[in-house]
């Protein structure tokens, strides 16, 4: 549907824009945020709600062919930028404003797109998946619905009986979830049984150095909206940008102070993590990730609250819980083995997983 005149201007006042974040673009993504937020716009958490693809830094071979099949499944009218940097990030949401008003160019962007996806003869045993959503797997023997859609295939559980097993992704493009991470499951139910990691475009991450403090107050944020708590999650994100702002403003310790005390009283919050991917400090060193991780998923969440609190009084001079990218690959399956599939996104999001590479950390 395209609108036109006061509609269409009404219509931009409330745009959604969802965000991809390329590894190493932390700091843009998040400079993209505020200015959204800043306008009276919104952050999208899939395609079907977006009005703008925002892509932050330059995707590599992997990425590119993912973004291109997102960008298909927003609906129109739609528009994509380009945000390679900070310094990008008004001149770029300017210029999306601008194309969603364009009427014309709308109009003749919804008569050459595809009504359907292209699947061409649908035999996927031929196709190339190397780069695409389903990674290397071969769909040559699955079953598939129209469009190229597949079926549920049958296999046996721990009690000889017949289930169905469904195969899902999860990642890259996907709201509060590590840049650059592809995690394909298999599932009985909605539990999974087995699942690989991607690191996708892991030769193309830039080595930009982020704010260590902001960027664990951001890993709060993610798991606490994750986890149904907005208003903790809000004070998270308060705290990160004063941080972002001024590195030193003591009005973050405040921040923090509070926030860790509702963690501590929330009862609700307890009962939600606790018992999610309980880790022993040895299986921690094992898998070569931080001993700091230790406990449940409620237990890490408590452990960089305070983290954060030390870092901002200088109790503590490095980073405790950076997690390896290529040690959390090998380790994650295992991890996540065993959990429904909304307890892997909130045991992924309390891990606190940064795929680029390891950032400097700066004086609060």
């Amino acid at each position: 549907m395209v609108l036109s005149g006061w509609t269409a201007r009404l219509a931009v006042a409330r745009t959604h824009v969802l965000a991809v974040e390329i590894p190493g673009q932390w700091s843009t993504h998040v400079a993209l945020q505020r200015r959204v937020l800043a306008r009276g716009w919104r952050m999208a958490v899939s395609p079907a709600d977006a009005d703008v693809l925002a892509v932050c830094g330059a995707p590599g071979p992997q990425m590119s062919p993912l973004i291109d099949l997102v960008w298909d499944q927003l609906p129109g009218p739609r528009a994509r930028i380009e945000v390679p940097d900070i310094g990008s990030v008004d001149d770029a949401l300017d210029r999306a404003a601008a194309a969603l008003l364009d009427t014309a160019a709308q109009v003749g962007d919804a008569r050459s797109r595809r009504r359907r996806p292209d699947t061409g003869d649908m035999d996927h045993g031929d196709m190339d998946h190397g780069d695409m959503d389903h990674g290397d797997m071969d769909h040559g023997d699955m079953d598939m619905a129209p469009s190229g859609i597949p079926l549920a295939e049958g296999a046996q559980d721990r009690d000889g009986l017949e289930m169905d097993v469904l195969h899902l992704e999860l990642g890259p493009v996907l709201a509060h979830w590590p840049a650059g991470v592809r995690l394909r499951c298999v599932l009985a139910g909605d539990v999974v049984t087995d699942a690989t990691v991607d690191l996708l475009d892991a030769e193309h991450r830039p080595g930009a150095a982020t704010p260590v403090v902001a960027r664990q107050c951001d890993h709060l944020v993610d798991l606490l909206t994750l986890a149904g708590w907005p208003h903790a999650a809000e004070r998270a994100r308060r705290c990160r940008d004063l941080l972002l702002d001024d590195p030193r403003d003591r009005r973050a310790r405040d921040q923090v102070e509070r926030l860790q005390r509702s963690v501590r009283r929330s009862r609700l919050l307890r009962w939600s993590l606790r018992g999610l991917a309980p880790l022993t400090p040895e299986r921690l060193v094992a898998e070569r990730l931080p001993a700091s991780l230790a406990g449940d998923t409620y237990d890490r969440l408590q452990t960089r609250a305070q983290v954060v609190g030390d870092l901002l009084s200088n109790r503590l001079t490095a980073d405790p819980l950076h997690v390896d990218p290529a040690a959390l690959a090998d380790a994650l399956p295992g991890i996540v083995a065993g959990l429904e599939v909304a307890a892997v996104r909130l045991v992924i999001a309390g891990l606190g997983v940064d795929t680029a590479v390891p950032a400097q950390l700066e004086a609060p």
